[in-house]
C-alpha cells in the first residue's frame, strides 16, 4: 500500500450512527446500552428535516454517557464554513474533547437538497474548497492547545488528497456493491503516509439496513453476494472473525454501524473493542 501503516496496527473501536428516531425517553436508554456495550462514539447524521439537528442532538448526547460523539458527517455545502467550524470548536469545549467532526462533501441528491431548502447550488468543483475552509476555521478556532479530530468522508483523488493533508481518519465513499477487491484497491491506492485512522462505513449487518446509512431501497442479498465491505454478517462469531480479517488485510480499524444493529454486535464489540 502506498505509503500506508502496518495493517493490524490499531485497536479497534466502534461507532453507531444513532439519531433520534424515537421519543427521547427511548433514545436515551439506547445511548446507555451503547455505552454498556463498548461502543465508543455517537454518531450524528446531517439530513435536515428528517431529525433533530445534529449539534443540539450530539450535545445531549455527550451528557448522557461518557463516550465521544460526532457528525457522520456534516455535509459542507449545507451551511457557511465559518458556523460549521464554530459549532464543531463549541462541542468540542462542551464536551471536553468528546467530538469528532465529520465532514464531506455531500450524499448523493445533495444538489437536489439545496434546492429544497432555498440555498445555492454549489458546483461539485468547490465543495471540497469548502471542506478545507471548515476544517481551517476549525484550527483557528482550536488554537495551539485543542485539536478536534477531523473525520473525511472522501470518494475520487482530489478529496483523497485533501485527506492526505487534514484529516485524523478517512471514510471512503463507495457503492454499496463494490466488491472487496475493488475496496482494496481504493485503500491501497489511498497515502497514508500520516498513518490517519481508516474507518468503514458498515450499512448492511445480516438482513438489516441502517437508516440514514444507505437507501431504502438497498437490498442486503445484493451487498452480501458482491462480497462488499458495506455488509458484516449478523452471526456474532462470523462478524467478528470478518472485522479482524478487514483490519489484518485492509488496514480498518474503525467500523460505523447503524443502530438498528448494535445490539446483534454487541457481543463482538465487547469482545474486541480496544485490541
Amino acid at each position: 500500500m502506498t505509503g500506508h501503516t502496518t495493517p493490524g496496527s490499531r485497536p479497534l473501536r466502534f461507532g453507531v450512527v444513532a439519531p433520534i428516531a424515537t421519543d427521547m425517553p427511548a433514545w436515551r436508554d439506547r445511548l446507555r446500552g451503547l455505552a454498556d456495550s463498548g461502543y465508543s462514539t455517537i454518531l450524528m447524521p446531517d439530513v435536515p428535516q428528517w431529525q433533530p439537528a445534529p449539534g443540539p442532538a450530539l450535545a445531549v448526547a455527550a451528557t448522557i454517557t461518557d463516550l465521544h460523539v460526532g457528525t457522520w458527517v456534516y455535509a459542507s455545502p449545507v451551511r457557511p464554513a465559518w458556523i460549521t467550524a464554530w459549532e464543531a470548536h463549541s462541542l468540542s469545549v462542551l464536551t471536553e474533547g468528546r467530538f469528532e467532526l465529520g465532514i464531506g462533501t455531500g450524499r448523493p441528491g445533495i444538489a437536489d437538497q439545496l434546492r429544497e431548502l432555498g440555498l445555492p447550488a454549489t458546483p461539485a468543483g468547490q465543495r471540497l474548497g469548502q471542506v478545507r475552509e471548515v476544517v481551517a476555521a476549525l484550527r483557528d478556532l482550536d488554537g495551539p492547545d485543542r485539536h478536534t479530530p477531523v473525520v473525511m468522508a472522501v470518494g475520487g483523488p482530489k478529496a483523497q488528497a485533501l485527506a492526505v493533508e487534514l484529516a485524523d481518519t478517512v471514510t471512503f465513499v463507495m457503492p454499496q456493491i463494490e466488491t472487496r477487491a475493488e475496496t482494496m484497491r481504493r485503500v491501497e491506492g489511498f497515502d497514508n503516509s500520516r498513518g490517519v485512522e481508516l474507518a468503514l462505513h458498515v450499512p448492511v449487518v445480516g438482513d438489516s439496513v441502517a437508516a440514514f446509512m444507505a437507501s431504502p431501497d438497498t437490498d442486503p442479498a445484493a451487498v452480501r453476494a458482491a462480497d462488499s465491505l458495506a455488509f458484516l454478517p449478523g452471526d456474532p462469531a462470523a462478524a467478528a472473525e470478518e472485522i479482524q480479517r478487514r483490519r489484518e488485510e485492509v488496514g480498518f480499524s474503525y467500523f460505523v454501524v447503524g443502530a438498528e444493529a448494535a445490539d446483534a454486535l454487541a457481543p463482538v464489540v465487547a469482545e474486541l473493542a480496544g485490541r
